[in-house]
């Protein structure tokens, strides 16, 4: 199982201000580990699935070349490509549920046995989903959480 770890928060704990819509916005810094060596590309998607109109997507990164094994702070790995948010933008959105609500953010790291021919950046959730299929040889996920004062 791939392990994602950030130095920022530890699973299950709240998610630094710097890294939402209160703060600078900016993805934190994560690290990947225990990557198979059969893998040739990785992918990043981070969601929220207790956003109240269904899970919100806040960040896709795909083609992350397998050897990365560190993202760092307000940064794209190398290789990746940017893929569409929920709020139709390409790049990280940072955790914003309603004020006086907390929320559940799950950075989830998976290793595909290919690379996708969708260079194109902005590729959507849901093309992401349907190029993933039989393709995901592990993954693994952080989960911090974030209350918005």
């Amino acid at each position: 199982m791939i392990a994602v770890k950030s130095s920022s928060f530890l699973n299950n704990e709240l998610i630094p201000e710097k890294y939402t819509c209160d703060g600078k916005n900016v993805n934190p810094p994560l690290q990947i580990l225990n990557v198979s060596k059969e893998a040739k590309s990785l992918i990043l998607i981070v969601d929220d699935p207790d956003a109240p109109k269904g899970v919100w997507t806040h960040w896709i990164v795909f083609n992350i070349r397998p050897d990365v094994t560190v993202i760092e702070e307000d940064d794209v790995p190398e290789g990746g490509v940017l893929g569409t948010n929920t709020s139709s933008r390409v790049g990280y959105e940072g955790p914003c549920p309603k004020r006086g609500e907390t929320h559940r953010y799950f950075f989830k790291v998976y290793a595909l046995d290919i690379i996708f021919s969708l260079e194109t950046r902005g590729a959507n959730r849901k093309q992401i989903e349907k190029a993933m299929e039989n393709h995901v040889i592990d993954k693994g996920e952080l989960m911090g959480r974030y209350f918005r004062k």
